[in-house]
């Protein structure tokens, strides 16, 4: 069977939200653009993402107003626009479970002067909560410490790629590449369809390096920095934000979600997530039961359910620190993308667009694949953990 060739601007591969923003917005702005997607979209870390539109505030709270605290600055302004349908992309469809969250200090000498210190470092960024405005978890005469406001959304992750996939025009395709080439033109050869196309977009996370392995290149490098995340399912409060301890890093970021069958699911994060990389599951389980213990005593845990995930980020390699800005650079033909947050992925999908006019690539040269793609296999969205039943056996 000879299979169908197509002539695109560009073919994308990995359909998380790094490669699904640059699709719609490469298509908004008349390019050719094909993603393909060898699994489900978002199978790999967006599905683990919290949903959080970092602004910065969690790494400007350690005093150092660095590259990654510029970095995430005008992410929640520029992901509200979206959200409000007024953006660069028209994402009013996607479910915003908070519209902002809160930072909190649960008492004590060093939460207090943590508290104390955020405060006066990020006064643009938070404004102080009366007890009447707390959230339900927060809001007991046992609580002693303070609440701030933090404008930084949470948006539903699988609303967000439900909305991202619609706005790729009917130019996603299902599928393992079986060769591909980065040659003039890129080839990529999937069964029964080979897209030949001016560059390539690698944006498939931590698939990148295989890819450029496929390619026979060893660079540009990738590190991976590792989480150890905890759901606890029950009959929770809800609750997004941040928890500060002794030190200024968060000691526990809480996201809350809802499982199958409409059941709420606290995901957890923070430095309870980094610490427990070197621990099994029970043992991250015990940690967890411990620090929501101290945390919320007036808790009743004794109904929940718990599960942990594993999750590897991803990024551009430097040092196993976290890199200081959106890694987005070209190579013989082959643009290589990671946008290190999710929060991040319209600057990548900016930065591979504007990679593409430097390089001469110019919109509107080539028709729209969509036809041509009539009759392939459409990914479908990878499911998020806590809707996965299996986890709480």
């Amino acid at each position: 069977m000879t299979a169908t060739r197509l002539e695109v601007d560009t073919v994308i591969l990995g359909g998380g939200v790094a490669g699904l923003w640059a699709l719609a917005r490469l298509r908004r702005a008349g390019y050719s653009a094909v993603l393909v997607e060898a699994d489900r979209l978002g199978a790999g870390q967006t599905r683990c993402a919290q949903g959080i539109i970092h602004g910065g505030a969690k790494y400007a709270l350690t005093g150092e107003v660095g590259a990654a605290a510029r970095m995430v600055a005008g992410m929640p302004a520029r992901w509200r626009a979206c959200l409000a349908g007024e953006g660069e992309l028209d994402l009013s469809a996607v479910p915003v479970r908070a519209a902002h969250q809160v930072l909190w200090s649960p008492g004590g000498l060093g939460a207090r002067l943590a508290g104390f210190f955020a405060g006066h470092l990020m006064r643009s960024r938070l404004a102080p909560l009366e007890p009447g405005a707390w959230p339900g978890a927060l809001r007991h005469p046992d609580f002693r410490g303070r609440v701030w406001r933090l404008d930084e959304p949470v948006v539903d992750v699988a609303g967000l790629l439900e909305a991202l996939a619609g706005l790729g025009g009917g130019c996603l395709v299902r599928g393992g590449v079986e060769d591909m080439s980065a040659g003039d033109p890129c080839t990529v050869r999937l069964p029964g369809l080979e897209l030949a196309a001016a560059r390539l977009v690698l944006a498939a996370g931590a698939g990148n390096a295989a890819l450029l392995e496929r390619l026979g290149r060893r660079s540009p490098a990738m590190q991976r920095r590792h989480l150890h995340m905890v759901m606890v399912r029950g009959p929770l409060p809800p609750l997004y934000g941040h928890c500060l301890g002794t030190s200024p890093r968060p000691r526990l970021t809480v996201t809350t979600h809802e499982d199958a069958q409409g059941r709420p699911v606290w995901y957890l994060g923070g430095q309870l997530a980094e610490a427990g990389v070197e621990r099994d599951e029970a043992g991250q389980i015990r940690a967890a039961r411990a620090e929501l213990g101290a945390l919320f005593p007036w808790l009743d845990w004794t109904a929940c359910q718990w599960s942990t995930l594993r999750v590897d980020r991803a990024e551009a390699a430097a040092g196993g620190r976290l890199p200081g800005d959106v890694f987005c650079e070209e190579n013989g033909n082959v643009i290589t993308v990671w946008p290190t947050k999710l929060a991040l992925a319209p600057e990548a999908a900016a930065r591979v667009e504007g990679l593409l006019r430097a390089g001469g690539v110019k919109p509107g040269a080539r028709p729209d694949p969509a036809p041509g793609l009539a009759g392939c296999a459409v990914p479908d969205i990878a499911p998020l953990p806590w809707l996965e039943e299996e986890r709480w056996s």
